[in-house]
């Protein structure tokens, strides 16, 4: 069982972040643990809730009995739920892996966006997702490359925040990363050029779950086989962002 985080520091902590936006608030869940091996997040990690109403989400989040949660929750009004210290393991990755990390709870901040899936995301959520993605990046010195899907890193089993959420927006303002179509690329070094950006061909993973998690994000309306396309894009990924496999591994 995951120790909590000592309450001395980190409530005085999460209290200060919460009055400097009154529309964050603390609401602490007892799912939460150490970061093993003593790392500081370097990822951030987006999800969305699947889930009819926000308040459904904030109530299974702080169940203990389901032991999961995040460390922030966002409403489709622009609310924002604070459930875990930023300091703190919150259990919202789950099986998974991007790059050479496996854990990928004790590298990241988990953010869950209240939406079923099949709705698009309201302005007012957006608004307070980029926020919210600007300050946690500047207090823990996160790269935008870094700032993922959960579909990224467990591409065979997870599908969120899905082809309707616009990662293109982040990327026009520094919190997230966008694709160049570049030059064409062989399909051949689409599997290579995955892997470099981050992609990993783990048990149970296929290169075909990879290009279903590739195009949610970078293509969300496109379907059928392998395109040129999309390994021109991949390519440049893989050539400007490249996962850093120098880093802990914990």
């Amino acid at each position: 069982m995951a120790m909590a985080m000592p309450a001395t520091g980190t409530r005085a902590r999460s209290a200060t972040r919460c009055a400097a936006d009154a529309r964050v608030i603390w609401h602490p869940s007892p799912n939460i643990g150490l970061r093993r091996g003593g790392v500081c997040p370097d990822m951030i990690v987006l999800h969305y809730t699947a889930m009819v109403t926000a308040e459904a989400a904030l109530e299974r989040l702080c169940d203990p009995s389901a032991e999961v949660s995040a460390h922030y929750l966002i409403c489709p009004k622009g609310r924002v739920w604070h459930l875990v210290d930023e300091a703190a393991r919150a259990w919202h990755a789950g099986a998974g892996q991007w790059g050479d990390v496996t854990d990928v709870n004790s590298r990241s901040i988990g953010i869950e966006l209240a939406n079923t899936g099949a709705e698009p995301f309201p302005e007012p959520q957006m608004v307070a997702l980029e926020a919210l993605l600007g300050a946690v990046m500047a207090r823990w010195a996160i790269a935008p490359a870094r700032v993922i899907a959960h579909s990224d890193m467990a591409p065979a089993r997870k599908g969120d925040p899905g082809p309707r959420f616009d990662w293109r927006r982040l990327a026009r303002q520094g919190l997230s990363i966008w694709p160049e179509g570049g030059d064409r690329a062989a399909p051949a070094q689409f599997a290579r050029d995955a892997q470099r950006f981050g992609y990993v061909r783990a048990e149970g993973v296929s290169e075909a779950d990879i290009l279903r998690a590739f195009r949610l994000r970078f293509r969300p309306h496109v379907t059928g086989p392998l395109d040129l396309q999309d390994c021109a894009m991949m390519a440049d990924l893989a050539a400007r962002f490249a996962v850093d496999r120098a880093a802990p591994s914990a």
